[in-house]
């Protein structure tokens, strides 16, 4: 008597990929087509399980090539360009022999997958830390140095100390350890994405926050960019005390 597709499929559920090559093997002459569309369901899971370690062993090449490192740390912002709410600069150490499957650029990445690597992040991390410049600091520094000060920050409220820095495209004045500037690295170095999703999701929240307060702007939705909802509120009520003044003197 054949073995039930339920129990079949119990099974799998329950094997280790290794396990499972000696399942196809059992049920390959199965003829049943439920089973032969659940083979093939774990088949393609498992292709897809093998181009997204290559993709992220890809993403392994700075970290590996700076190997003599013990704390490579990745450093990425959020916030550069919104017209309200702060800067928000993210930190990350991760183990070298650290797997996080569908780590990417934040911008890649849906809300709620964004959510939960937030959380698988901070739980395998060696270490990381966040870092924040307000409205009125970007107002009095401008925003470039407003960002170096939230990067620093990250650096400095993080447990371990990195010995050497990833950080996507710009160069870091006045850091005390080595630094490697990656064009578009929050899509090259799995420590630079980790970092950008720790300040994303960080400042997403920040701003949904501040939606509360602020209701009749949006910020829940555009958490503070420039769409035309934004500033279409900024010219019937004005600016709120989370605007960045020298960013809407065209509106206001």
């Amino acid at each position: 008597m054949s073995k039930p597709i339920e129990k079949i499929k119990a099974d799998f559920e329950a094997a280790s990929i290794n396990e499972r090559k000696e399942l196809y093997l059992l049920y390959e002459n199965d003829e049943r087509k439920g089973v032969i569309n659940l083979i093939a369901k774990y088949r393609r899971e498992e292709e897809k399980l093998k181009t997204e370690l290559c993709r992220l062993n890809a993403m392994r090449e700075f970290e590996n090539k700076y190997s003599e490192f013990q704390m490579i740390a990745g450093i990425d912002e959020a916030g550069r360009g919104p017209l309200a709410g702060p800067v928000v600069a993210g930190a990350v150490i991760l183990p070298k022999d650290c797997t996080i499957l569908y780590l990417n650029d934040s911008k890649k990445l849906s809300a709620a997958k964004r959510d939960l690597l937030y959380d698988e992040i901070k739980n395998k991390a060696v270490s990381y830390g966040i870092g924040m410049a307000s409205p009125e600091r970007i107002d009095t520094i401008n925003i470039l140095q407003a960002t170096f000060e939230a990067m620093h920050d990250a650096i400095d409220n993080m447990v371990e100390s990195p010995d050497m820095v990833l950080v996507d495209a710009v160069n870091i004045p006045h850091l005390s350890c080595k630094q490697v500037g990656i064009i578009k690295g929050d899509e090259k170095s799995v420590s630079i994405a980790a970092a950008s999703i720790i300040a994303k999701v960080t400042r997403d929240r920040i701003m949904e926050d501040m939606d509360k307060l602020y209701p009749e702007y949006g910020f829940s939705e555009h958490k503070g960019y420039g769409t035309k909802a934004h500033i279409d509120a900024l010219k019937k009520y004005g600016a709120c005390p989370i605007h960045r003044n020298t960013f809407i003197k065209k509106f206001v």
